[in-house]
């Protein structure tokens, strides 16, 4: 997404917040939303996000409909140039963090990567992932999002999270970098972990833990299903739905929802991830459902009635 794009949107939603839109202002806004993917995929994650900015445009629209009519263009003018300041700034950092455009490598919604580096080192990056490579350092960064690391010589490789690092040498190792800890998974070999208290502990293959800003928590055996993505597959076993669409909201841009009542229906089967529509397609005629389409960056999953 970029600049322009989100500024737009940005002033979209200033303008229909205000009050002042003619019919004219609505259709003109359709037209923008559909002459470009893009446009849609910005405007519905404009739309899920403008909560948090829901006083400031009520007060700019009382300030522009309170003016006598000669006026009011100019107000609602002025009002709009405000009221885009910040969802512009905020939906420029949501969508386009500086750390992850500046990253070396990075991969968008529903993109995965595979990158070979020096020594038979393999990298693999999930959906929405970004990371910095140093080679000379033997040094990854996750800066966001997921990774998978195979390190098959004894030239260790460090990858270094926002809550502590690992030194991984003939392992193989996925991190999941969320927004309040993340989740390491040893596939085979050790991986030593130093958290942000400069303490040292050892994962080994099968075990997986959530390091967290206070440091490595208990480790818990791991079913290698979970982690599928590395071969673009996304596999439930009696899982409940409410999981299954959570994990599949990561591979779709814009808004997945569904009704409550769904959340702890549940599913078995593997989907394959480079067809996210396909996967709803299925899960709505496997469990009787209907797969509303508002657009195709809004879908709503419902029992059919």
């Amino acid at each position: 997404m970029s600049r322009d794009v989100a500024r737009a949107a940005a002033q979209w939603l200033a303008l229909l917040e205000s009050g002042g839109a003619t019919e004219r202002d609505h259709a003109a806004l359709q037209h923008w939303r559909d002459s470009h993917p893009q446009h849609e995929q910005t405007w519905q994650k404009a739309q899920t996000l403008r909560q948090r900015f829901s006083d400031l445009p009520q007060a700019l629209a009382m300030a522009s409909l309170d003016r006598p009519q000669p006026g009011r263009r100019a107000v609602l003018k002025r009002a709009l140039g405000t009221a885009a300041l910040v969802p512009t700034a905020w939906l420029v950092s949501r969508q386009l963090p500086l750390e992850a455009w500046r990253a070396d490598l990075h991969t968008v919604t529903g993109e995965r990567k595979r990158i070979e580096l020096a020594d038979g080192v393999n990298l693999q990056l999930n959906t929405a992932t970004a990371v910095d490579v140093d080679l000379a350092q033997r040094r990854i960064s996750l800066v966001e999002g997921e990774l998978a690391l195979d390190v098959p010589g004894t030239a260790a490789m460090t990858v270094q999270t926002r809550y502590g690092e690992l030194r991984v040498s003939q392992a193989e190792v996925c991190v999941r970098q969320l927004a309040a800890d993340c989740l390491v998974s040893v596939l085979k070999g050790s991986v030593q972990v130093r958290d942000l208290n400069g303490q040292m502990a050892t994962l080994q293959g099968g075990q997986q833990a959530p390091l967290i800003a206070s440091g490595l928590g208990a480790w818990v055996p791991f079913d290698v299903l979970q982690l599928g993505w590395r071969d673009g597959v996304l596999t439930a076993q009696n899982q409940a739905l409410g999981d299954v669409l959570r994990e599949l909201e990561r591979y779709r841009p814009g808004v997945l929802r569904w009704e409550p009542s769904l959340e702890s229906l549940r599913v078995t089967g593997s989907f394959r991830l480079d067809d996210t529509d396909r996967i709803l397609s299925l899960l709505a005629s496997t469990l009787g459902l209907k797969v509303q389409t508002r657009t195709r960056y809004w879908v709503t999953l419902r029992k059919v009635v």
